[in-house]
């Protein structure tokens, strides 16, 4: 009988910062948000919300995925010469946006209003840091398919418009017709 190799914790926590490297590479969006004071069923609301809008909610060690973050080399504000990592303490979750940049930062936002938590800390567009400010403004941006929708009315209006005024020229015609 063989017997097993198992992994020593330095292996397990090697491969989940690799892990989280490429979830971190992948992300066109990602954001940083208190989540306690949600319920487990909440939080797998939650989860599930995030994932039909293209992204992932995601909780791990604060300390693995800072390691994360430096090996993708993303770039927090300078304080006393080093990289501030401050931000990420507590209870801390990861929202990574995959393929819409906002609709998994609107989620969280939506689930705020609702539940009063998570509380967002800060994040990362593309890779530009922000801070809470930024994203809550970047989550009140409307959804790409209410972008659309407002572009083809808009230009669909001025159409619209128009064929009014040509379609005017051929009631007045028939309204004079039938009075006749």
């Amino acid at each position: 009988m063989k017997k097993q190799k198992t992994k020593s914790a330095r292996d397990i926590k090697v491969e989940t910062i690799k892990s989280l490297a490429e979830k971190v590479a992948r992300a066109k969006t990602m954001v940083f948000a208190n989540y306690h004071g949600l319920t487990v069923n909440q939080l797998g609301q939650l989860r599930s919300k995030i994932k039909e809008g293209g992204g992932e909610f995601l909780v791990t060690k604060n300390s693995l995925m800072k390691r994360a973050l430096q090996v993708s080399s993303f770039q927090f504000p300078l304080r006393d010469s080093e990289r501030d990592f401050s931000s990420l303490i507590g209870p801390t979750a990861t929202i990574f946006a995959y393929e819409d940049e906002i609709a998994p930062i609107k989620t969280v936002a939506d689930a705020t209003k609702t539940y009063g938590t998570p509380r967002f800390k800060f994040g990362f567009f593309g890779r530009d840091f922000m801070d809470t400010a930024a994203v809550e403004s970047l989550a009140k941006i409307p959804s790409v398919p209410e972008l659309q929708a407002r572009v083809v009315g808009t230009l669909s209006s001025p159409i619209y418009g128009f064929v009014n005024v040509l379609q005017a020229n051929i009631r007045n015609l028939v309204s004079i017709l039938d009075q006749a």
